[in-house]
């Protein structure tokens, strides 16, 4: 059951911008830990950023210093922020929710347990 919606994904040439968004059903969620996490046909999905309850942040090394994530919990929503983008970023990316954590959010995909469908970033 698709519980997150992922919106803002498109393409753009290298050393563009995006901002992709994520919308969580409810106001729970707000107090999850949430992250980005990308993924490339034929290999594995792989985190970008995360966010604890009360907005700690935490980047993978490929993207520090170019993105930025971001809450905003009057809206129930996640937002990542992209800039000075590479076409090594293009992928599908997805919101998730770790439903078991606050803080010290885990890295790896297989700790979160709500997910979206997820939406396309092409960098040419």
């Amino acid at each position: 059951h698709v519980q997150l919606v992922e919106s803002g994904g498109g393409s753009v040439q290298a050393g563009g911008s995006l901002r992709l968004a994520c919308v969580a059903p409810e106001n729970t969620y707000n107090r999850y830990c949430m992250a980005w996490f990308r993924q490339v046909a034929g290999r594995e999905r792989e985190g970008v950023a995360y966010v604890d309850q009360d907005g700690p942040t935490y980047y993978a090394d490929a993207v520090k210093g170019r993105f930025t994530v971001s809450r905003d919990y009057a809206k129930n929503s996640l937002y990542l922020q992209m800039n000075a983008l590479k076409p090594e970023d293009t992928g599908t990316y997805y919101c998730a929710a770790d439903s078991l954590r606050t803080s010290l959010c885990k890295r790896t995909r297989f700790e979160y347990d709500y997910w979206g469908r997820g939406t396309q970033v092409t960098v040419s």
